[in-house]
């Protein structure tokens, strides 16, 4: 395996849950060297911050439409999630 790039921000968050995905695998798989793994290790922490950063943002800029205009959510506002 080729060592993993070093700080190259992801195109996407797809592409950094993808990218995580076969680095997990790799690991799994008991074949990297301890160099390699160990790159592999540091490349996941940086890629976790970055979905976890984006899904943070995302989270921030949730809002749903409410007769024509847009409110941030809140789900313990009146005509929230139906309950029940």
């Amino acid at each position: 395996m080729s060592k993993p790039s070093k700080s190259t921000p992801p195109k996407s968050f797809e592409a950094a849950v993808a990218e995580l995905e076969g680095l997990v695998a790799a690991m799994e798989a008991g074949d990297l060297s301890l160099e390699d793994s160990l790159a592999a290790y540091k490349r996941g922490m940086e890629l976790t911050g970055y979905c976890q950063k984006t899904l943070a943002e995302a989270e921030q800029q949730v809002q749903i439409l409410e007769k024509g205009q847009l409110k941030d959510f809140d789900p313990e506002a009146p005509g929230g999630p139906e309950q029940g």
